[in-house]
């Protein structure tokens, strides 16, 4: 069975640091394009992710809102993709989701995802 087990989630204050992991399973992992999005309270998901890596040649894509904030990076041998986002912003509250895609786009849009995790909250106070 395809999984996709995020971690990493957790509170932290304005400013600070998180990273989150997300664990493949049950599917060619270095054939595909990893990501991330997120849901913020009361909203729904983004149509949009906010970082993908293609594990096929290593490309990433990050959205403009977290350019500079967020590193996206994969380890093959672990099947693990791993987002670094440092000087966290309040409205980056929200569940973060990682996702799977067979393809890789001029954008990372929702519409590419074969397949989704549950989600890790992450929560940051002012």
């Amino acid at each position: 069975d395809v999984q996709l087990v995020e971690s990493g989630g957790g509170l932290v204050q304005a400013g600070g640091s998180l990273r989150l992991s997300c664990a493949a399973s049950g599917f060619t992992f270095a054939d595909f394009t990893i990501g991330w999005f997120r849901q913020a309270p009361g909203k729904e998901r983004e149509r949009e992710g906010v970082a993908c890596i293609s594990n096929v040649d290593g490309r990433t894509r990050y959205a403009d809102s977290v350019k500079g904030r967020l590193t996206i990076s994969s380890d093959n041998t672990r099947n693990t993709v791993y987002l670094q986002m440092d000087n966290l912003k309040p409205d980056g509250t929200a569940v973060y989701y990682c996702a799977a895609a067979a393809v890789w786009g001029r954008k990372w849009p929702s519409e590419y995802v074969g397949y989704w995790g549950r989600g890790t909250q992450v929560t940051v106070s002012s």
